[in-house]
C-alpha cells in the first residue's frame, strides 16, 4: 500500500490533495452558480413554515416578500457599486431623508408625482457626487458617503423639524407599498411588480449590453479599462447614481408602508443592504456577482429575520446571526484574488 511522503503533505499545506480538489470544486460552483444561496434559501423557507404558525398563508408570504422587496431595492445600486469596486454607506442617511421629506412636500400641496421626481433625483444627484468625489480625488468611498449622506440626512432633518413637520400620503401610495395592494385588479402588491422589473433590468443591463460590460470592466481593472476605452469616471458616478436613488425610492416606499415619517427608518438598511449583497455572493473584490444574487440574499436575510422575530429574538440577536452569515459568505466568496491580479 502506497503512502504519503511527509514532506509531499507539508509542500502542499498539509492538505489531502483529494480533499482540496473537492473544496476546490464547491468554491467554483458557489461562485459560477447560485446553488449555494438556493440552497439556503430553501431550507430557511421549510424552517419558516415548521415553526411559525401560520405562515403559509397569503397574506404572511406577501408581508414577507414586500419586506424583502424594500431590502432588494435599497440593495440594486449598492450591487453596483460593489461591482466596480466600491461601497455605499449613504444608503441610510437617503433612505431616511426620502421618508422624512415626501409627507412633507405632499402637505405642502405638491403632487405625489413630483415628490417622487424630487426626492428621487436629489437621491440620484447626492450619489453622482459621491461617485465623482471618489474616482476623482481617489477618496475613500466609506469616508465619502458616509460624509455625504449624513449631510443630506441632517439637512432633512432640519427641514421637516426631525420629521415633525405636518403632511400627509396619497392613499395610492399607501397601497402600493401595502402586502395586500392590487396591481391592475390582481392580488399582486405593486411593489412586488417593481421589484421584479428592478431585477430583469438590472439583469440584462448587466449581462446583455455595453453599459454592464463596462461595470465589469472597470471593476476587475479600471486602469485596463480606460486603456481599452471604458470612461470609468463615468461608470463611478452612474452606478453610485443608481444607489442613490434605489435608497431614495425605498424612502418613498416606506413612507406609504408605514404611512408617514418615521425617525430613523433607514438605519437598519446600513448592514442589511450590504448583507444581502455579500450573501447573494457578490464578492467586495469587484467584478464578479450580479443583482440576481442579491434577490436572494434579500429573500434569505429577510426569511431569517421572520424566523428569529417569530421566536421572539431581539435586534442584537438579529446582528449577531446576520454578522456569522456574512463571515461564512464572505470566507466563501472572498478568497479568490481580484481579477486584476490573475496570472
Amino acid at each position: 500500500m502506497s503512502q504519503v511522503d511527509p514532506r509531499d503533505a507539508r509542500r502542499s499545506g498539509g492538505a489531502d490533495p483529494r480533499r482540496r480538489a473537492g473544496a476546490s470544486l464547491v468554491r467554483r460552483l458557489a461562485a459560477e452558480t447560485p446553488a449555494l444561496q438556493l440552497v439556503v434559501l430553501a431550507i430557511v423557507f421549510v424552517v419558516t413554515s415548521l415553526t411559525i404558525s401560520g405562515f403559509l398563508t397569503r397574506a404572511s408570504i406577501y408581508s414577507v416578500l414586500v419586506l424583502a422587496s424594500f431590502l432588494g431595492i435599497a440593495a440594486a445600486g449598492q450591487t453596483v457599486v460593489i461591482l466596480i469596486g466600491g461601497i455605499d454607506l449613504s444608503v441610510p442617511s437617503l433612505i431616511g431623508a426620502g421618508n422624512l421629506v415626501s409627507p412633507m412636500l405632499s402637505g405642502r400641496g405638491w403632487g405625489f408625482g413630483l415628490v417622487i421626481a424630487f426626492v428621487v433625483g436629489i437621491g440620484a444627484l447626492v450619489g453622482a457626487a459621491n461617485g465623482y468625489l471618489v474616482r476623482r480625488l481617489g477618496a475613500s468611498p466609506l469616508v465619502v458617503t458616509l460624509a455625504g449622506g449624513a449631510i443630506v440626512y441632517g439637512l432633512s432633518a432640519a427641514w421637516t423639524n426631525n420629521g415633525f413637520a405636518h403632511g400627509n400620503v396619497p392613499g395610492w401610495v399607501s397601497s402600493f407599498s401595502s402586502p395586500i395592494g392590487h396591481t391592475f385588479g390582481i392580488a399582486v402588491p405593486p411593489v412586488l411588480v417593481l421589484w421584479a422589473v428592478l431585477a430583469v433590468v438590472l439583469g440584462v443591463v448587466l449581462h446583455r449590453s455595453v453599459t454592464g460590460r463596462h461595470i465589469y470592466a472597470t471593476g476587475a481593472n479600471a486602469r485596463a479599462a480606460e486603456l481599452v476605452g471604458v470612461r470609468t469616471l463615468r461608470v463611478w458616478v452612474g452606478s453610485f447614481a443608481l444607489s442613490g436613488a434605489s435608497a431614495a425610492t425605498v424612502g418613498l416606499l416606506l413612507t406609504g408602508f408605514v404611512g408617514s415619517a418615521t425617525v430613523g427608518v433607514g438605519n437598519p438598511y446600513l448592514f442589511t443592504s450590504l448583507a444581502a449583497v455579500l450573501v447573494g455572493g457578490t464578492s467586495l473584490v469587484g467584478a464578479r456577482g450580479d443583482y440576481t444574487r442579491t434577490v436572494l440574499g434579500a429573500l434569505i436575510l429577510t426569511l431569517i429575520t421572520t424566523v428569529l422575530v417569530g421566536h421572539g429574538a431581539g435586534v442584537a440577536t438579529q446582528e449577531v446571526v446576520f454578522g456569522v452569515l456574512i463571515l461564512l459568505f464572505v470566507g466563501l466568496y472572498g478568497r479568490d484574488r481580484r481579477v486584476r491580479d490573475r496570472v
